[in-house]
């Protein structure tokens, strides 16, 4: 026996010594890979909605890179505006390649067909899309739902506030025949009857429509005071031109799903005097510097013109706010699990929903167990279309 041992000692110097130094090292650097904080980002950069999902993936090299230490791993995915390849996307996201929380999709109905599965999965879903139908109301599977954009009935109050100041009575309502359309048709009538204004006529249409002359005359012959287009991206031009070209002069009020710049160069003339509720990064020019959320706004956008010689449409903005919200709550996260883990999913969800007074590109956020979308008042400006350009509405 002491033979054995003796000749067991020799084997482990100097070379096994080593060996085991660098299967040490090996070891330290697969658990660095594995802590690495992984991120799927799911766009609609093709398709119907590519206005809005282009900005959206061109803003992913942007978004920070790391946080307390650990580095953050994004991994893009296009759904082609299709709510099934969303699906399809979210599932090769969170089965293969196992993401910590999935920024996306850019759409909508695709948001609210992957909710389900981001709950079940038990990992925080940030959505940048408009409805608030992703977020409300609250129950256990939309918790692991928090919105980058302001809620409707936020933006519902101001374009009715407005109403009620301009003496408007009667509105026609034109919408998206979809998640964004359902829940700004709900919200406005109920916002807007509280001021006893009434909508005299409602309209839907497909956002692939290439007319919408029956839509329009409908409108027309309910004679409104004004009428309120509910669409996002280039889908609210064609509701808009096609009144003014039936001959249509009264107020037009958009919601913030128009606020791109290709709605300007879509719609030209046509769209002139357009009044909406929208961030501040359509008119940074005309906002003081005390504005805390000004600076995050300039940098983005000298950031973006940098990489691709244009200036991002307000949608780019959402997923870049989704990435500052996650860089303030990784570090929270990280004091309860690692990443890759279930705890350290469900301690960025916690520590999501208690982010408070973080300064984004769009508004100051402040989200609570009822309110993931966080956005007050300071969030939203009052904006009108001057000359071909935006302008603040004074």
């Amino acid at each position: 026996m002491p033979h054995v041992t003796a000749s067991l000692k020799l084997k482990v110097t100097p070379l096994s010594k080593r060996l085991m130094m660098s299967l040490m090292v090996a070891t330290l650097w697969a658990g660095a890979a594995d802590a690495q904080i992984k991120v799927g980002v799911v766009t609609s950069s093709t398709g119907p909605i590519a206005l809005v999902g282009i900005p959206q993936k061109n803003t992913i090299p942007l978004l920070p890179k790391s946080a307390a230490g650990q580095t953050i791993e994004y991994i893009p995915l296009d759904d082609g505006s299709d709510p099934t390849a969303a699906v399809s996307a979210f599932k090769k996201l969170i089965e293969e390649q196992k993401v910590d929380a999935i920024i996306g999709p850019s759409g909508s109905p695709s948001a609210m067909g992957v909710i389900a599965f981001a709950a079940e999965s038990g990992l925080p879903m940030l959505a940048p899309v408009g409805t608030a139908a992703v977020i409300l109301p609250m129950d256990d599977k939309k918790k692991w739902v928090f919105k980058t954009t302001q809620n409707d009935d936020l933006v519902a109050r101001a374009l009715v506030a407005n109403m009620v100041k301009a003496g408007v009575k009667t509105v026609g309502f034109i919408g998206t025949a979809d998640a964004f359309g359902d829940n700004w048709q709900k919200v406005f009538t109920a916002e807007a009857g509280k001021f006893g204004i009434k909508v005299v006529a409602a309209e839907r249409f497909q956002r692939q429509d290439t007319s919408l002359t029956a839509q329009s005359l409908k409108i027309l012959a309910s004679a409104p005071e004004a009428v309120l287009i509910a669409a996002p991206g280039s889908s609210s031009v064609l509701p808009q031109t096609t009144l003014y070209d039936q001959g249509y002069r009264g107020k037009i009020y958009q919601t913030h799903g128009a606020a791109l710049p290709d709605f300007l160069k879509l719609g030209g003339k046509k769209v002139e005097g357009t009044i909406l509720a929208a961030s501040l990064m359509l008119v940074l020019d005309e906002m003081p510097d005390s504005n805390p959320s000004k600076k995050v706004a300039v940098d983005y956008v000298a950031a973006y013109e940098k990489l691709y010689g244009s200036k991002p449409a307000t949608f780019g903005a959402n997923v870049l706010d989704a990435g500052l919200l996650l860089e303030r709550a990784i570090p929270v996260a990280l004091k309860s699990g690692e990443p890759g883990t279930p705890g350290f999913r469900a301690a960025l969800r916690d520590a999501l929903e208690n982010v408070k007074e973080l300064p984004g590109a769009q508004g100051i956020y402040n989200m609570t167990p009822a309110d993931h979308s966080g956005f007050d008042e300071r969030g939203l400006e009052m904006i009108t279309v001057k000359n071909g350009n935006w302008a603040l509405l004074k």
